[in-house]
């Protein structure tokens, strides 16, 4: 498969790219930072913003699937996020791009809000609040446009190696469902099953521990 990353260079866009090299794939890289991102023959490299009609076009055009895990620091009044959902929906649009568009947001955002325990929902409300507004923004937008989308939406993410049984998929929000950590490395390998398999399109699901 060819399959575009926007926001390769950290996070869980280096590990899809990681795993996705190892995996035979041919990966289209779109980053600010393309030099974080390693030298392979099955690579292109895009240096480019995710907000971007232009740099976006570029990094999707003939692929099978994209995936967009773009982060940032910036705590306080971002707009990043849904930024992006509108460079997006414009590219593929221009595209007329059919192919899988599966995009990171979080736990917390949208209508999984509800379902934050006591820790995560302080943490939001303290740290990330302006953040999972944009976020949600960001869903809402995905979710009315035209794309194949899927969104994916981690619990806390950790630094922990992969491993492929140690994540669940949560298909259905519900009071008692699992809010443990997951691993980025983990929420990568989920992707790149994603882009293959497409068992979930059309959906909002929730990645969490094991």
């Amino acid at each position: 498969m060819k399959i575009a990353i926007i926001g390769a260079a950290a996070g869980i866009g280096l590990e899809a790219v990681i795993q996705g090299l190892i995996r035979g794939h041919y990966i289209s890289a779109l980053s600010t930072r393309t030099e974080a991102i390693p030298i392979h023959p099955r690579l292109k490299k895009v240096k480019g913003s995710a907000t971007s009609v232009a740099d976006l076009i570029s990094a999707i055009r003939d692929t099978d699937a994209v995936l967009v895990t773009v982060g940032t620091k910036k705590k306080k009044g971002t707009t990043l996020f849904s930024e992006i959902a509108a460079a997006l929906i414009q590219a593929t649009e221009a595209l007329d791009y059919k192919k899988p568009v599966i995009i990171i947001t979080g736990f917390g955002a949208g209508d999984s809000k509800p379902y934050l325990n006591l820790f995560l929902r302080t943490v939001i409300r303290l740290f990330l609040k302006d953040q999972y507004a944009d976020k949600t923004r960001m869903e809402e937008l995905i979710i009315a446009s035209k794309m194949t989308w899927e969104i994916v939406r981690p619990t806390m993410l950790t630094n922990g190696p992969l491993h492929q049984q140690h994540y669940t998929v949560v298909n259905q929000l519900a009071d008692n469902m699992k809010r443990t950590k997951v691993s980025r490395a983990n929420v990568a390998y989920y992707l790149l099953e994603e882009a293959e398999y497409q068992r979930h399109l059309g959906t909002c699901v929730t990645i969490t521990g094991a």
